[in-house]
């Protein structure tokens, strides 16, 4: 084989990345757009500074292992609420998937999002798409240096505020500040900082389409999802073929075109580079620029518009669509039910968690008055916000008694450990091992009571 052949062969199974300098747009979907980016982007900058009863509001304290949502306390045993969370998120992402295809990566997801600030920074230093491609083939000069170094020092500051951001989810955020400004930020913040900051400016800044097209694994198993009643972005090419360039005003039914006059500008809008004619291709983010730009041509060239609309496979084809279909049904059943069990468990649990270890050391001890003593150690944890008293009380055989008589005092958010002897006359034990219940009893009159079993351990022959 000649070298010229192997270059051949090796030109044709590696494509070589050429930067895409997505099209400014306007139109609904565009703003529809930016109204998600400036929601999402307002909570994730905003939430760490608000804070309620001088606590932030979102604020996952994982020395403390605590969690702060909106006003709920989480506690690791509380993983469980977590998981079902995680759930609804997944059934949701089905949902809107089966419903409009790719709605979450055009218009929510993370890399979308901030690539889109990108995208408006460059705008507004390096100029429009003409510009820009210009300012890249143009030769080294100072003012290019300058363009690009202006760009890429704003994409730096905005990262490192992104990643100060997100550190703030886990360290309070005006501690944070103050220790930034003291130069006394600890090991585990510097690296999250640093860490999530350098994720921001390369997949934003650098990779963009890049990871939506071959490290995002959503791209590969949406169409497991999709059927033909799915609203997805399409391309009428019963309406639009063949295409071509014409004048405004003329008929181009006589000349046999379409109402596609190949302008290209759907190809230009686009954030990943693909070409909606070609059809539904799993690149497609799901972003409508192609939709907006489309309307605004067809509206210049006095046609109708939705020549690229949201429309389903079986619309296209001349049948009947539905929204409302089995798939659909189920995925609202389970997103409602799993959602209302998991605020209504929140909303109901208890306040309180009791804990109860056997001393391991000995089984029992025998008293001088007769009586047989196990020995325990209790961990209560108060989950309320405000300090409670409790009841502590042990039950499960006649005349058991403990060593604790005097209500307990649990600080909010505190887990109190304290030591506790049980005392059984032997007449009383049945058996060499009995069970018994540990309860706590909240005296405020909140919902905060509980109780645990446990093994009373005595002789052999009682």
């Amino acid at each position: 084989m000649t070298n010229k052949n192997k270059d051949s062969s090796n030109s044709s199974l590696f494509k070589e990345r050429s930067k895409i300098h997505p099209r400014e747009v306007e139109g609904l979907f565009v703003k529809l757009r930016y109204l998600s980016l400036f929601v999402l982007l307002g909570m994730y900058y905003l939430l760490p500074w608000i804070s309620i009863n001088e606590q932030q509001i979102v604020l996952f304290d994982l020395p403390a292992r605590k969690f702060y949502i909106f006003g709920w306390v989480f506690w690791p045993q509380d993983f469980i609420y977590l998981s079902l969370l995680l759930i609804c998120a997944a059934f949701s992402l089905f949902l809107f998937t089966a419903l409009a295809g790719r709605l979450w990566c055009g218009y929510a997801c993370p890399q979308t999002v901030w690539t889109e600030v990108f995208l408006w920074i460059e705008r507004k230093i390096e100029g429009t798409r003409s510009q820009q491609i210009k300012l890249d083939k143009a030769k080294n000069s100072f003012k290019k240096i300058q363009l690009k170094a202006t760009k890429h020092i704003i994409w730096v500051l905005f990262a490192l505020f992104t990643g100060f951001t997100f550190v703030g989810f886990f360290t309070p955020i005006k501690e944070l500040t103050t220790a930034i400004l003291g130069l006394q930020l600890g090991p585990w913040e510097t690296f999250w900082l640093f860490f999530y900051s350098l994720a921001t400016y390369a997949n934003a800044g650098w990779l963009r389409e890049q990871v939506c097209l071959y490290m995002c694994p959503y791209a590969r198993f949406q169409s497991v999802m999709l059927d033909k009643d799915t609203l997805v972005i399409s391309y009428d090419a019963l309406r639009g073929e063949p295409r071509g360039g014409r004048k405004k005003g003329i008929d181009f039914a006589e000349k046999g075109l379409g109402s596609c006059i190949d302008c290209n500008l759907c190809v230009q809008v686009c954030p990943t580079g693909i070409d909606i004619r070609n059809g539904l291709q799993y690149e497609c983010i799901g972003c409508a620029a192609c939709i907006d730009v489309c309307d605004d041509v067809m509206e210049k060239m006095s046609y109708p518009k939705g020549l690229i609309t949201y429309t389903t496979e079986n619309k296209l084809e001349g049948q009947p669509s539905r929204i409302l279909r089995p798939r659909i049904i189920v995925y609202i059943t389970l997103l409602v039910a799993i959602l209302s069990g998991v605020i209504y468990s929140i909303e109901t649990r208890d306040s309180v968690a009791l804990n109860v270890l056997r001393d391991r050391n000995s089984l029992y001890r025998e008293n001088p008055d007769g009586s047989i003593t196990n020995s325990y150690t209790i961990k209560v944890l108060n989950m309320d916000k405000v300090d409670h008293h409790y009841a502590f009380n042990v039950s499960g055989i006649d005349g058991i008694d403990s060593s604790i008589n005097e209500p307990i005092l649990v600080r909010a958010g505190q887990v109190l450990e304290a030591p506790v002897s049980v005392f059984v006359q032997p007449e009383s034990l049945k058996t060499p091992s009995s069970n018994i219940i540990f309860s706590l009893h909240a005296l405020e009159g909140i919902k905060g009571d509980t109780q645990t079993d446990g093994r009373f351990i005595g002789p052999l022959d009682p």
